[in-house]
């Protein structure tokens, strides 16, 4: 019989799991089941809500059952822990399942998450420990940096406006790519936006208001995309920089190389550069092998949108219809956010101890 993502081997792993972390002095915490839904919701907007189980309470809102662990240890830490810090933690987590019905919407989870201290050093105490956690297991690990397209983004000669929608879109890379494309002018605008936009007054023929916008919330949206079509396209050269940054898939020194070209001409991605070179010592000090480790400018576009620096994954080497085994990054902005408006450096990561269970034994 396969082991459930709720049974006892299930959980005799997890809590091998939890023992390693702890040995590392990780403080073992748990959150509530039910989270509170506007939390997650102002994080993630509504596409959330495709994800994750929403609830009604009469006395507290709307509330989420858990969709994962970092959110609510963030907070509690914001709140009450004092830098610098570990904590572990299993427990489950529900995520809604649309498109396929093999998946299953409840398992457990283990994390480890660290607070404070050199972001380099943090970076890789997780990635080591996730590492050798899972060792002998045939898996395949995949890393890569969005501080680093998130700071290409920063240094863009364009508009506010149009650097902050990208960098609302990291997490999105078909929107992200419809609008790099659309401020590249690589595409043309669509023939109704001009037609809008060539009009006096757009309400001069329109009939009586319909929906839940104002005229005036209508005459700024129009006014706003009148000023987009003004605004000069990026220039082709960024346009192909950041191309290049998306495009990049290679061991990570070879990787490290290629950024560093890069950076002499977008100056604005070189402390993230710097970083990933830092990243890189500590994790070679702690014996990971650097030299062969892969390295992929997009990855970790598609997870939960907190992670802003380093992301890494832990992938069945030949089977890939199957989730993650483990996956963690760098959340620095999201302590920000949870904190209200005080920071600290903070990196973990997730292991499914179902899956490790599955693939230990051949399973998988």
């Amino acid at each position: 019989m396969m082991p459930g993502p709720m049974g006892a081997e299930t959980r005799a792993e997890a809590a091998r799991l939890g023992a390693i972390f702890e040995g590392l002095g990780a403080q073992a915490v748990d959150t509530a089941i039910l989270q509170p839904a506007d939390v997650l919701l102002d994080l993630y907007g509504e596409d959330i809500r495709a994800r994750a189980y929403v609830t009604a309470d009469p006395l507290r809102g709307e509330m989420m059952l858990r969709p994962d662990f970092t959110v609510p240890v963030v907070r509690a830490h914001m709140e009450e822990g004092g830098d610098p810090a570990r904590y572990c933690y299993a427990g489950e987590v529900f995520r809604r399942q649309e498109t396929d019905p093999e998946r299953p919407i409840e398992f457990l989870q283990v994390g480890f998450e660290h607070f404070g201290g050199d972001p380099a050093q943090a970076d890789a105490e997780v990635f080591a420990t996730i590492a050798e956690a899972l060792a002998g297991l045939d898996l395949r690990p995949a890393t890569g940096d969005i501080g680093i397209l998130m700071a290409a983004v920063r240094g863009l000669r364009t508009t506010e406006a149009r650097k902050a929608a990208l960098s609302r879109h990291v997490w999105r890379p078909r929107r992200f790519r419809a609008l790099l494309d659309r401020y590249g002018a690589r595409v043309p605008l669509p023939a109704h936006k001009k037609a809008l936009l060539a009009m006096k007054d757009p309400f001069e023929a329109a009939g009586p208001v319909v929906g839940l916008r104002s005229r005036e919330e209508v005459r700024a949206r129009i006014a706003t995309l009148r000023a987009e079509a003004e605004t000069p396209p990026l220039s082709e050269e960024e346009v192909a920089l950041i191309d290049a940054i998306l495009d990049l898939r290679e061991t990570a020194p070879n990787v490290l190389s290629s950024l560093r070209d890069i950076a002499v001409d977008m100056p604005a991605i070189g402390d993230a550069v710097t970083g990933l070179s830092r990243r890189l010592d500590a994790m070679a000090a702690r014996g990971v092998d650097v030299g062969t480790l892969p390295f992929e400018g997009s990855f970790g576009r598609t997870t939960l949108e907190y992670y802003d620096g380093f992301v890494f994954g832990f992938h069945h080497a030949t089977r890939a219809d199957l989730p993650p085994v483990a996956t963690g990054g760098r959340y620095d902005a999201l302590t920000r956010v949870l904190g209200q408006g005080r920071a600290v450096p903070a990196v973990g990561g997730v292991v499914r101890p179902e899956l490790v269970v599955r693939i230990r034994e051949g399973r998988a």
